[in-house]
């Protein structure tokens, strides 16, 4: 079975001819390949000044991230441990207060190495601000 036509008024009949440079044509079409469109599309997008959203997929391959990443697993089973012995009528005490300023603890000093490492990555946020 063959894919409907388009309505006369979506076709696009018309063709706009456009030189352009190594250099021209090399950006535009890294910059479709990116929005995950096709070179046509992306480029009447622009001349129509409609929005492109750009999708980037970005893979870290770093220790450190790995072992930020298992960390926070282990500090979140403390605190569903502690979450369910509670909730199961557990009784409050000193020792499990200590635990959750511990877990908390753990949370914030990852936290801040993780800014810091963003830091690495992404440079200095000032300094692209308009």
């Amino acid at each position: 079975m063959a894919r409907p036509r388009k309505e006369r008024e979506l076709r696009h009949s018309h063709q706009i001819m456009l030189r352009l440079t190594d250099t021209e044509y090399e950006i535009i079409t890294e910059n479709a390949g990116n929005a995950h469109l096709p070179l046509a599309e992306y480029a009447r997008k622009q001349i129509m000044n409609k929005r492109v959203i750009v999708k980037y997929e970005i893979v870290a391959d770093v220790p450190e991230l790995k072992r930020l990443i298992a960390e926070f697993g282990r500090i979140g089973n403390n605190l569903n441990q502690i979450a369910r012995y509670f909730n199961q009528g557990g009784i409050h005490s000193q020792e499990m207060r200590k635990a959750i300023q511990q877990c908390l603890t753990g949370i914030y000093e990852m936290k801040y190495e993780v800014t810091k490492m963003a830091g690495d990555f992404h440079g200095n946020t000032k300094t692209h601000r308009k």
